[in-house]
């Protein structure tokens, strides 16, 4: 299974993700998710935040918007790439650990 989707409205990456971890980093696989460890605590959205942030940094160079679209309260995420669909460019950016 892929940690992604491809949708009408762009790519879903599924991602279980950890807060609070030394430093905000992919860190592998989780189950069918890509997990991502966030330097940032779960409090006031600061985990959320600090998600966004580092895709957007991770991505930068494809101008993708990023907007969590299921799990705001949860480690199991949903992020809509919105409006990009190069599936062998997401794949060659989150699988390189």
């Amino acid at each position: 299974m892929s940690f992604y989707m491809l949708t009408k409205r762009g790519i879903i990456l599924k991602l279980h993700v950890s807060p609070n971890a030394a430093k905000t980093h992919i860190s592998g696989m989780h189950g069918d998710s890509l997990k991502l460890r966030l330097k940032a605590p779960p409090v006031d959205g600061k985990a959320n935040k600090e998600l966004i942030k580092f895709l957007n940094t991770s991505l930068k160079s494809k101008k993708v918007k990023c907007e969590i679209v299921s799990g705001q309260t949860s480690r199991d995420k949903h992020v809509l790439l919105k409006d990009f669909f190069d599936t062998k460019w997401v794949e060659s950016i989150f699988c390189k650990s």
